[in-house]
């Protein structure tokens, strides 16, 4: 099927997939650096943003396979990967199909144990349904550094120094997102990220150290499964480096694809 997409810049393309009920737009934060050096590829997965939802089941492995047709269909194949969170786990299996260049992952989900795993389903269910509720004073929230603090304390280390208009677009994502429930669901009771002894191109994993989604120690798991994979610690930072940390996870993204 074909995704909706936003491209900037020039150069060697670079795709980035986002998270769970979120849309291109959570990489306002670094998608102009980026586009500085490489033609950025931002994506909505199906379901998600501009892109409807798939015919049949969406899970992990039928949006790889979404986002694989699409990279065949627009001449991107082999090119390099960023994802975000659930994106973030999508990236690494692409990279565990061998479908993709240099691949980078920050905080991917699907290594969980299962107390964690339960965890995870029903905090996010349940900002979820109150985000849902708070759709007509959403504005007003947002708009206030206290009301940032508060409904994105789950997701960043320093929620009320996020702007504003992201905030906004992100809990709405959330809020409007038809396969956002049906994705949960796959996440909190489908099967863990499969691993890969070796990969053809390089993965570099990203990791907040007060991330309250998927936990620091997660990232001992995660090399586990991917022992070739580079590990990248980020301090003072949640569960998404290109919120909290843009200027570092730039310089990442651009040195974990062999641009710097």
């Amino acid at each position: 099927m074909e995704l909706h997409q936003v491209r900037r810049g020039s150069g060697k393309p670079l795709v980035l997939i986002h998270g769970l009920g979120s849309s291109w737009r959570t990489w306002s934060t670094i998608i102009e650096p980026l586009a500085a050096e490489r033609e950025v590829i931002a994506i909505d997965l199906p379901g998600f943003g501009g892109t409807p939802k798939l015919a049949g089941l969406s899970n992990i492995e039928t949006l790889a396979d979404a986002v694989t047709a699409f990279m065949d269909a627009q001449s991107l194949c082999r090119a390099d990967v960023v994802g975000s969170s659930m994106g973030a786990r999508l990236v690494l299996e692409l990279a565990r199909r061998g479908t993709v260049g240099a691949a980078v992952a920050l905080a991917p989900g699907g290594f969980w144990t299962r107390r964690e795993r339960v965890i995870f389903g029903g905090s996010v269910a349940l900002s979820v349904k109150l985000v849902r509720r708070l759709q007509p004073i959403l504005p007003v929230l947002t708009g206030n550094p206290v009301g940032r603090a508060l409904l994105f304390a789950q997701f960043s280390a320093r929620p009320w120094r996020l702007p504003s208009e992201l905030a906004l677009t992100e809990l709405r994502s959330f809020a409007h997102s038809p396969a956002f429930d049906e994705v949960l669901d796959a996440l909190a009771h489908g099967p863990d990220q499969q691993g890969s002894a070796t990969t053809e191109r390089p993965v570099t994993i990203g990791w907040g150290r007060q991330d309250l989604v998927c936990l620091p120690r997660q990232a001992r798991r995660a090399l586990r499964r991917f022992p070739t994979a580079r590990l990248h610690w980020f301090d003072a930072c949640g569960h998404f480096p290109h919120w909290d940390r843009p200027g570092e996870t730039t310089k990442l993204i651009l040195e974990a694809t062999g641009h710097l």
